[in-house]
Order: structure tokens, then sequence, then C-alpha cells
């Protein structure tokens, strides 16, 4: 490999792009006995497994001792073998059922594949059976499932809410009765709105077991996480010390390069340095010189446009250098195509038929493709977690591997090529879930109560707000009451499924239809929210390739129509935005690691000396209203015109931190001030875009889960105050977790506007592309004094 990284440095190309490089040494196997019933390890032995690797071996050990288990170790190391033997051996013994649960529908089929083959192995007599249960499945299929009556079932959460829990009672209590193993694969998927959906669904499921005298144990797969008993207590409902916790991966592993890769700097007319060569144009080159090599290769990117548009180019260009049969092998992978060319896909690069592809995050979960020679991530993938998880597909056996990290020119992926310690050595990141979510409680309350009539004891289910909760929909008629002689339940008094109106994946009910305007058909659908700052009038709207003008947008039909465009400029939102502190929650002092509870209402119950910075944390109102729009240059990014927008106003009830910069400070940093450009306005603008660039080094989310303000006075606070707020209906947890880990964030805010070699601000400290302001006023230079002042006060 050393050999090919030299041949990269002299390509026509290189320009001292790696910012750094380094190996991960691979390791040897540690090795356990596998001791295991004669029939399943006769089994096992065919497909070459006489032994498992420690870590294995401790997990099943755990499992059959009756503890809740967690496994957070790399990918390919192994974890399904952790919990198919302790679910096997249950039904060899009692036919004891186990439910498999998995965020994907290609996990599932990945998985049934596997189990089925394996129970099948075992003979008929064995009574060990697999099936799926999968919205793909037709209505006769589903109904042969269940007489089969299988004692490994796979699913997805989502058919788990819509198609088994309401039915629990009539069509599945077979297997409730004999449930006594839960597996969560990809535990870290849940998280933010799909998390706490989960969450509350998890609940519903442990009360009807509860109903049919099971208590089914707990086995939660997870990439590595900073939290993962935590994470896997909150998902489930279970206490987090319930469960042991496995994370030392003792497979056998080849060694890794890795190559930190930045594309060249230019500067931008008008808008200064910090600007740099397309990521996507630096990963085609290194994916066709590797490819052209003999790697096989696979591209990991964010869109599946980008995807599409790169696995085209780079075919194209292998075949122009003369590499047709390796051209040939070249593909785009992403959720939208058919299950049957995602199945082709996957078998190819397991094979080798395949030699490159151009792949979405939608390889990163566990599907089996085998091992890649290596993997370059287009983009830094977000998350440390993410990075790991897609830089583990590079590897066959203990060969080495190379994966290479090209960074785009924003504050996270330049934070990530200057501090490279970050990514290797630093704390893996935060899973957040939010079951106790306001927004999210009342309806899992009432499809709780069509599965299974509520009682108070469901408190212990659903949280502190139940009884509030039960008392809503009684008096708005969904609940009706009724007194027994065990006491007083409430039952589903409803039309409908309370099931089928509400979706797992989204919060957010609305949804605007776009409508290609030369055939009047539906291209795609946005929530609200999203089709006012992607699809309002003027708009330029890139759908498979297309590019689309968004010519009208109907919000009594709830309709936009697009008519396809040659435009060479894109389009960005400009909006006003404010913030009504509702209740204060928790507060405490920057300085002060310990969360002081607060009970009043008001932030002016607290004193604090004047040299100290009170964080609070609290329920928010916030109002955006969507003022206009800019065109931009599709090549420079200069802003060319701007056009008003008449849209209605959106208002989030959600949790925010916030905090205050007292009057002292502010008159400091202005009396500091040695620029014209340089405002107190600019300084608490930047420092807000700095410290919400790097909320996902600490808590697992999108840069834009996470929305800020700051105003140099706020009538909530009479100060100067910043925002940082979860871009959620009564927040996921994300701004609960930073609340509580600010001074590191702020620490690394003062470390990002430091080391960034711009003077006046550029995309990779302060400059944001989600800026409803245009990214004006913005003060670097003050910013940086003003997070000094803020973690040293005077």
């Amino acid at each position: 490999m050393d050999e090919t990284i030299e041949w990269l440095r002299g390509r026509p190309y290189y320009e001292g792009q790696i910012a750094d490089r380094r190996v991960v040494p691979g390791s040897d196997a540690d090795l356990a006995a596998l001791d295991v019933e004669d029939r399943l390890a006769d089994a096992l032995a065919d497909r070459g497994i006489e032994s498992a690797y420690a870590h294995q071996a401790d997990a099943i050990e755990k499992i059959r001792d009756g503890r809740n288990a967690v496994l957070a170790t790399p990918t390919a190391s192994g974890k399904s073998l952790a919990y198919t033997v302790p679910a096997f051996e249950r039904a060899l013994d009692r036919r004891a059922t186990t439910l498999y649960i998995a965020p994907q529908v290609a996990l599932i089929n990945d998985q049934a594949e596997t189990l089925s083959d394996l129970a099948h192995d075992l003979g008929f007599a064995s009574g060990v059976t697999v099936d799926r249960y999968t919205g793909r499945l037709s209505k006769s299929e589903k109904e042969s499932v269940r007489d089969r009556q299988p004692t490994v079932l796979l699913t997805t959460p989502d058919m788990l809410h819509y198609g088994i829990l309401p039915h629990g009672h009539r069509l599945w209590d077979w297997f409730f009765q004999r449930l006594e193993t839960v597996v969560i694969d990809e535990v870290h998927e849940y998280r933010g709105v799909f998390g706490s959906q989960v969450a509350l669904v998890m609940r519903r499921l442990q009360r009807l077991c509860e109903r049919f005298d099971s208590d089914p144990q707990f086995v939660c797969c997870s990439a590595t996480i900073a939290n993962p008993a935590e994470h896997a207590g909150n998902v489930t409902g279970q206490p987090a010390d319930s469960f042991s916790v496995v994370d030392e991966d003792a497979s056998a592993s080849g060694p890794t390069h890795w190559l930190l890769w930045n594309p060249p700097e230019y500067e931008r007319e008008n808008q200064g340095s910090g600007h740099r060569r397309s990521n996507h144009v630096e990963a085609k080159r290194l994916f066709v010189d590797l490819v052209g090599k003999g790697y096989q290769t696979v591209v990991f990117t964010r869109a599946r446009q980008t995807a599409e548009r790169y696995a085209s180019d780079s075919a194209e260009e292998l075949r122009d250098r003369g590499f047709s049969d390796e051209a040939a092998g070249v593909t785009a992978y992403q959720a939208a195509l058919r299950r049957e060319r995602r199945d082709e896909i996957e078998a190819g690069l397991h094979d080798g038929d395949i030699r490159g592809a151009w792949s979405t995050n939608a390889l990163e979960l566990g599907v089996d493709i085998g091992g890649l020679d290596a993997v370059i991530l287009d983009g830094y993938p977000g998350t440390k977690m993410a990075t790991w998880q897609q830089a583990g597909r590079a590897g066959r056996g203990t060969d080495p591997s190379l994966v290479a990290l090209v960074a785009g020119e924003d504050q996270l992926d330049q934070y990530v090529m200057r501090t490279p310690e970050e990514l290797f050595s630093g704390d893996p990141e935060h899973a957040v879930a939010n079951p106790e979510n306001d927004q999210l409680v009342p309806p899992h309350v009432l499809a709780a109560a069509r599965e299974n009539w509520l009682s108070a004891g469901d408190e212990r289910h659903f949280g502190a707000q139940f009884p509030d909760v039960v008392a809503e929909l009684e008096s708005v008629g969904d609940l009706e009451r009724r007194t027994t002689n065990e006491g007083v339940r409430w039952t589903a008094d409803v039309d409908g499924s309370p099931h089928h109106e509400m979706s797992l994946r989204s919060i957010d009910d609305r949804e605007i239809q776009l409508l290609d305007a030369r055939s009047g058909d539906a291209i795609a659908s946005l929530p609200f929210g999203d089709a006012l700052r992607d699809a309002h009038p003027g708009a330029i709207y890139h759908h498979q390739g297309q590019r689309y003008e968004v010519t009208e947008l109907d919000l009594e039909r709830d309709l936009a129509e697009l008519s396809p465009t040659w435009t060479d400029y894109h389009t960005r939102v400009l909006h006003d935005k404010e913030i009504t502190v509702e209740r204060d929650i928790d507060e405490r002092r920057l300085s002060d690691r310990d969360t002081v509870e607060q009970s009043s209402t008001s932030p002016d119950s607290a004193s604090p000396r004047q040299d100290d910075v009170t964080v609070r944390f609290a329920e928010v109102t916030m109002r955006k209203q969507i003022t206009g729009f800019e065109r931009r240059d599709a090549k420079r990014g200069e802003p060319i015109a701007r056009e008003t927008l008449n849209l209605p106003e959106t208002t989030l009830r959600t949790r925010a931190l916030y905090f205050t910069q007292p009057d002292s400070m502010q008159a400091d940093l202005r009396a500091t001030a040695t620029d014209l450009e340089d405002t107190f306005e600019g300084a608490i603008h930047a420092a807000e875009h700095a410290l919400i660039s790097l909320f996902p080094l600490q808590v697992l989310c999108d840069r834009r889960d996470i929305g800020g303000l700051s105003t140099p006075r706020h009538p909530h606070t009479g100060e100067s105050t910043i925002f940082v707020y979860d871009g959620y209906p009564g927040g996921v947890g994300l701004t609960r977790e930073g609340y509580q880990r600010l001074p590191e964030m702020l620490g690394r805010t003062r470390e990002l506007l430091a080391e960034c070699p711009c003077d006046d601000g550029c995309p990779s400290c302060v400059q944001s592309p989600h800026c409803g302001n245009a990214n004006d006023p913005l003060s670097k230079g003050l910013a940086l004094d003003l997070v000094d002042r803020l973690l040293d006060p005077q």
C-alpha cells in the first residue's frame, strides 16, 4: 500500500493534498471455545465456525446468564453470532421465540438468509424456523408467516408498530407468550426523531409482553458510541445498569492506511480565502486511479444525485483511459434503487464482479458485501461513528487496506483536517433520543390503548406526563374511561387506526407534493417546513439529475409545480427568526459542571456574579419567517440577485440551551474592535455559527438538526444572548446533551476560530451555508475574543 500512496503523490493533480497519513495497525484474533449443543455445533462447523472470538464468547455467556447486553464493536466483528447462538439454543430447548428488529429491510433480508440457512441445516425436527415480516410481503404471505409460527421473526420497527402490536392479542399471542429474546440491531441508528419514536414503540412492546406474562431479554448491537448502555436503556425502556457492555473487538484485521486528503484552497472573488476545490472531483480522481490499479473501491457520499452522477462520470473516465472492463463494473448504490438491483450490486461487490461503487450511507449498515481494498469518504460523514462504520468496509481478511477521507470546505471537515487526533483518538459521540417528547407521547399512548387497555400503572412506561396525556385524550373523546373490579381502565374510542396516523421516521405530518408541470406526475414530497425552504416560488430544485425551477407553491392544496430548467445558478432562502422562552428547566454556571435544578420560571431568580456566565436549558418557541431568497452563481457561489417572498410564518415549540453575554463584556468587546467591519453583532453571530458547526463532534446528529439565534439584546434576558435549539418539535435530546457539555463545545469552538488561517472568516470557520442572513454580519476576530472571555471570565 505504501507504493500505491507514493504513486498517488506523483499524479498530475496532486498539490500536497495529504494533510495527514497514518496506519491503524491490524490485530490477531483472540479466540475462545464455542461450547454449544451438538447439532448447532455441527451446523456452525459446516460454515467454518468452530471457535468464537473472545468478545463473541463473552457476549454469549452474558446473554445465557439472563442479562441484557449491548455489543458495541466495529463493523464486520461478528456481532450476529452473539445473539444467534442463544436464540437458537432457546428455540431448540423449548421453542422460545426471538424478535429481531433492524432499521432497514436490507438488513432484514441479509440476516434472514443467513439464519434460515443455519436453521435448515439443523433439520425440520429441530423446531427452529426463521421468517421475515416486512411491509413488502403480500397479505397472503403475511398470513403464511403467522401460520408457520417461526421461532425467530425478523422485522423493522415500522412493521412492529403497524402490523404486529395492533394485532398482538388476536394474531400473535403464540409469539408473545414464548418471547424470550429481543434483538435490536444497529441500535445507534435509533436516535433523534426516529429513535424517540422507536423508544416509545419498545415501551408499547413491553406493555404487551406483560399481558402475556413474558419478560424478554434485550440484546442490542451498536457501532462505537460514547454511551452504549445508556442509549440501549433509553431505547428499550430498560435500566441502563441492566445492560452488560461488550466493546473489546477480538476479531482479526489487517493494517489500514489512512489518508486525510484536503483539496487545494483558492480565493473566491469578493469572498476571500477558505474555499476549496470540490471534494466530489477529488474523490472521483482517487476513485478512478484506484479502480484502474485493480483495487475494489467504494466511495461513500451523502446525496443520491451525487452518487449517480459521479458513478457515471467515473465509468466514462475509466473508458477514456482504456479500462473498459473496469468501467463496466462501476455503479451507484442508493436506497431508491429497486430491491432486485440492490441485491445484484451487493452480490457483485461480494464476489468481485463489481469493481467500484459510489454509495450513500445505505451500504454503511451491516449488509454483507465482503471486504474492499479501499474506501473513499467523499466529505466527512458528519460523525466519528459514521466515519469508522464506513471505513470499516475496507479490509479483506488480514490484508492491508486504504481509507481516504476527502474533506469539504465547511467547518466540520476542516476542523478534522486540522485536528486529526480528534478523529483517531477523540471520544466517540453520544447517541440521544427523547421518549418523553410531549409531541410524540400522546399518539403512542392512544396506540397503546388500542393494543391493550390503559391503567394508572402505565406511567412507568410513558413517564410523568402520562396522567395529563390520558386526561387530555379523554377530554377530546379519544379515550373512554371504564371502572372495573381491578380499577380504572381506559380504552381507545377512535375510528380507524391511530397507528397509521403517524410515521415513525418523521414528526411533521403536513407534506407538500412536488409535481412536474409537464406531466402532472408527483416526483417527490417534502415536509411543510422543508418545502417552504426548498420549494418556494423561484427555488431551484434538483431531482434525479434534473434541475427544476418552482413555478408555483399552492399551500391551500399542498402542491408545488416545477418546470425543468437549465439555469446556471442555485437559490438560498433568507429568513428572520425570534425565540420566546416559555419555561426555564435547568440552569448552571458555565464554569460549574454540576447542574442546578431550578423550579421557578424566571431566569432572574438566579443572581450570578458579574464575571460568571449562566447557561440555561429551556422550553422555547421559535418563530421563523422566510423573507426572500438569493440567486447565486453555480460556479462562483456569488449572489447575483435577491427577491422577496410572502410565505407563512412557521412556529416550532422545542427545547434550547442559551447563555448571555453581560453588558460589561459587550462594552469591552466593542471597545477592542480595531476594524470598522468588526461589530459585536458580528461576533455573537460568528460564535453561534462556529459553535453549532461542531455540535456533531459531541452528539450524533446532522448539522441541520440544530438551529441557532444570536441577538445583542433579548427581551427575556435583557442582555445579549446566544440560543442553540433542537430542530424538532418537543426536542429529541440534542440540546439537552449540548447543555450538559457546553464547556467542552466552547473549547472546541475556540480551537476552530484560533486555528483557521483565514483573516476575516471563511467557510472553514464561521460562514454557514444555512444562514438565513446571508452570513452578515460576521466578525471572526471578535468572536474568538468573546469565546475566550466566556471560558475565562476576568
